[in-house]
């Protein structure tokens, strides 16, 4: 009964701190819509800037490379016997990551190799997308734009915001199950 009346009294002295004059002084949030309006010109303008960075980057290395539809450029270097991966496929890499710079961020040999479940687990969506171009015993050469990658934050280590990375990728083990 003690806790239903202080319970009771927290609730009336906290709804009786409505000051409907500060209604007046909000302003309506845009919606969705709006906001998208805003957004969507800079964003393409970064994509454009980002892409023609990219295909500098190519032309310089004098990559021969193809384009999924989502951006990512790759080429497959050297080529496996195995099966072609596929979403729910437990995968097994070996990589390095590094950026257009050439500084090198991460790399298998230091930190082991990348275990995840492909199209499922918690890796960057370009990663996986990597991935399912590839046959086991497959070795590529993979530029994923920052937006496929670690996007506007970066990994807050090595890896800085809206950077595209470069993974050369060797997929080990493809199975069904782990």
């Amino acid at each position: 009964m003690v806790r239903l009346f202080l319970s009771l009294i927290f609730i009336f002295s906290f709804s009786g701190c409505h000051n409907p004059q500060q209604d007046d002084n909000l302003k309506p949030l845009p919606n969705a819509q709006e906001v998208n309006k805003q957004l969507i010109p800079s964003q393409q303008k970064f994509i454009r800037q980002e892409t023609d960075e990219i295909n500098q980057y190519i032309k310089l290395h004098n990559y021969n490379m193809a384009a999924t539809s989502t951006g990512i450029r790759y080429m497959i270097y050297e080529h496996g016997t195995g099966d072609i991966a596929k979403v729910g496929n437990y995968a097994q890499i070996a990589y390095t990551i590094s950026l257009m710079d050439g500084t090198l961020c991460y790399d298998s040999k230091k930190d082991g190799p990348r275990e995840f479940r492909v199209g499922k687990d918690d890796v960057e969506s370009g990663v996986h997308q990597a991935v399912e171009l590839m046959h086991k015993g497959d070795k590529g050469l993979f530029i994923i734009p920052s937006f496929l990658a670690q996007g506007i934050a970066g990994d807050r280590d090595k890896i800085p915001p809206s950077s595209v990375v470069i993974y050369d990728i060797t997929l080990l083990k493809l199975q069904d199950k782990p």
